[in-house]
């Protein structure tokens, strides 16, 4: 569950490096040690680097799930769309041959989603023509120029599409993404993943959609240090709200492994992040953009 806090503490936690404790006792000196350690190999701007890189991930997973659906249902000939998701400003261009189909997806200068994120550039879709299969697998390639608000993106992934046992319809991914922020600050993105929609499927109406995700995550940043991050219970994605509201992760560089609970449901930006010395922080993950 998340607690509240106070800002000098959110302070003390944000920075980047480790964190300074007051104390007599060596038992106390040894904890502040093991924290000191932990919190230079995994800082939290690293956890909100990949986190950031997770929602470029999911919003890509989205669109491109959502535009496959929407022209599934033209070519049955449904009339009533299959989401509101797209706004007008999204443009999607399809070459279709004996065999195969691309779709490029394109945001121009800049286009807003209903979730507040402004994506540019394009990036493209990839398939086979056969629509009757119970599994399907979809190729994505984003263009030199696509950004995800101001941070550059170029890189794949493949999506395979089923239904799974519970009769969800699920989306098993393999991602490898390459990243830099504004500032300079770059990371290599590797993940394979699972999307489970348990909520919402059908109803052409995004904000009731709900996601459960899985898997694993490689990435390196600029400097060459590699981390390793695993989901421990499944994140609750809520399209309403941009923020993870539930589930664990476990985040790893090297013998140092930290834990961060993301809450009980509640949509807010603040996670609870566990050391090894079983201390506990509150920190907000930032997802772009300010709340």
């Amino acid at each position: 569950m998340k607690t509240k806090f106070h800002p000098l503490r959110l302070l003390s936690v944000l920075a980047v490096g480790a964190l300074t404790l007051t104390s007599c006792s060596s038992d106390d000196s040894e904890v502040t040690n093991e924290q000191e350690e932990v919190n230079a190999q995994i800082s939290v701007e690293t956890i909100n680097q990949v986190d950031e890189i997770d929602l470029v991930d999911e919003e890509l997973t989205n669109i491109t799930l959502d535009i496959i659906a929407s022209a599934e249902a033209d070519a049955n000939g449904f009339a009533a769309k299959v989401s509101d998701f797209l706004p007008p400003c999204v443009t999607v261009t399809t070459v279709v041959t004996d065999t195969s189909v691309e779709r490029t997806v394109d945001f121009g200068d800049g286009c807003e989603l209903p979730t507040g994120n402004t994506l540019s550039g394009s990036y493209t879709i990839s398939h086979s023509v056969d629509t009757d299969a119970p599994s399907r697998t979809f190729q994505v390639q984003t263009s030199d120029d696509f950004f995800f608000n101001d941070i550059s993106v170029n890189g794949s992934k493949t999506i395979v599409r089923s239904i799974n046992d519970a009769g969800n319809p699920n989306a098993n991914k393999t991602v490898n993404l390459d990243v830099v922020w504004p500032d300079g600050e770059t990371m290599s993105y590797s993940a394979n993943k699972n999307r489970e929609w348990i909520e919402g499927a059908g109803t052409g109406f995004w904000g009731d959609n709900v996601f459960l995700l899985s898997g694993t995550v490689n990435f390196t940043n600029r400097l060459g240090v590699s981390y390793s991050k695993e989901t421990v219970v499944p994140l609750r994605r809520e399209w309403a709200c941009r923020f993870i509201v539930s589930g664990v992760l476990e985040l790893s560089r090297e013998d140092a492994t930290v834990s961060l609970d993301f809450g009980d449901g509640t949509c807010d930006p603040f996670g609870t992040l566990t050391l090894p010395s079983g201390e506990e922080q509150v920190i907000r993950l930032r997802r772009f953009l300010a709340n």
